[in-house]
């Protein structure tokens, strides 16, 4: 699948950080998120301003290395009003997607990945900010629903952190070696939406395929992508499981990263 254009994930970080601002507003800030528990409503939105935030200062300042928490201008809302965090994550978004912009996709950043450049971090913000929107919509109570190139999107590069994160030597990860066994994502509501993954000896390859597999997760686009994320069970009659559900839930189970 072709990246999507750096001018429009930085448009999606400011256009779902808005509808994040407008999941909680009005909302119980201290209402415990379903999916992060261990986060209230409001200590997810940080989370999410701070990861902003965290990626602009890295692009902004071309930092060779990671950028300490405490370098980060303007790292927490000031005070309790929810009116003032409202204002601290848009302006966030704006000044990282404007930071994006100036750099553009080629220049030379720091980043934990395979891939130093601020294009990089354009895309992770966008699809941080898919699954967190998810996360504030369930707490929230609200409607989630997300574009499908958006939603494959987040499934492809979870796919590439997965193997990044077993080169890397993450030990659960290195549990996924094995031989051969298989696993299908199939979107009934996305032509050509489909991705075969394979658990091999030499570790997780995928492709953009229909096939036969040792099971398979059929339903919605954005209930696969959420399923994958570990936001929505795969238990839910939202989507489908054929096969050998247990792979499906071992597969889960080691790509959690804590």
């Amino acid at each position: 699948m072709a990246l999507l254009a750096h001018e429009r994930y930085c448009d999606e970080i400011v256009r779902l950080t808005g509808e994040l601002r407008a999941a909680i507003r009005g909302a119980d800030l201290g209402a415990t998120v379903p999916t992060c528990p261990d986060w209230t409503l409001r200590e997810l939105a940080e989370h999410v301003g701070r990861a902003h935030r965290w990626a602009g200062e890295i692009v902004r300042t071309r930092a060779a290395e990671a950028v300490p928490d405490e370098k980060v201008p303007d790292n927490s809302p000031a005070g309790d009003d929810p009116a003032a965090l409202d204002a601290w994550l848009a302006e966030g978004a704006a000044g990282t997607a404007d930071a994006l912009r100036e750099a553009g996709p080629d220049a030379e950043v720091w980043s934990w990945s395979w891939d130093r450049s601020a294009g990089f971090w354009a895309r992770r913000m966008a699809l941080e900010t898919v699954v967190h929107l998810a996360d504030a919509a369930l707490a929230a109570r609200v409607p989630y629903t997300m574009k499908p190139e958006l939603a494959a999107d987040t499934i492809e590069e979870w796919l590439q952190i997965v193997r990044f994160a077993q080169g890397d030597g993450d030990r659960e990860v290195a549990q996924l070696l094995g031989d051969g066994r298989s696993l299908h994502l199939h979107a009934t509501d996305a032509p050509g939406a489909e991705w075969l993954i394979e658990l091999g000896a030499d570790g997780v390859t995928w492709s953009r395929e229909h096939g036969k597999a040792d099971v398979a997760l059929r339903g919605p686009l954005t209930d696969l992508m959420l399923v994958f994320n570990r936001r929505l069970a795969p238990g839910s009659d939202r989507v489908e499981v054929l096969g050998d559900a247990g792979l499906l839930d071992f597969w889960l189970a080691r790509t959690s990263f804590g």
